[in-house]
């Protein structure tokens, strides 16, 4: 299945997710893709790419994407998008993304899920912050 709008590409990779068909995962992404890890380390490929993201999808997690901006050139978006994954291991982060289109088709260039860190942890030190100051 093919994603030729950006939110089609938010919104297969949710489902294929959620069915726990990494292959399909793999297909919304540029085979010249290049994903940074929540340690930093960057993944080049496709194959490197599944061993990050199979164990997401063999627990068929379930994402919620909140885009908060989206700049468009040519065959190149540059996307902001906030994202949570329910299920047993809750997650949380701040996303940019960089996106390709070829033959009509978006997919993942560039991806960096983990820009800002968790932001649950983010959240809770913000608190902590504002408890410490009164």
């Amino acid at each position: 299945m093919a994603a030729h709008t950006l939110e089609e590409v938010h919104d297969l990779f949710r489902r294929f997710m959620r069915e726990g068909d990494i292959n399909a995962v793999l297909t919304l992404y540029d085979r010249e893709v290049v994903f940074c890890t929540r340690a930093g380390e960057l993944k080049h490929g496709r194959d490197a790419l599944r061993e990050e993201l199979a164990p997401l999808a063999a627990m068929k997690a379930d994402f919620q994407f909140s885009v908060t901006r989206k700049i468009e050139s040519g065959e190149t978006a540059l996307v902001h998008n906030q994202w949570t994954v329910r299920g047993p291991k809750p997650q949380s982060g701040y996303a940019i993304e960089v996106f390709r289109r070829r033959a009509g088709m978006w997919r993942f260039l560039i991806g960096d899920p983990y820009t800002i860190g968790d932001l649950q942890t983010a959240d809770e030190a913000s608190r902590t912050a504002e408890l410490t100051a009164r």
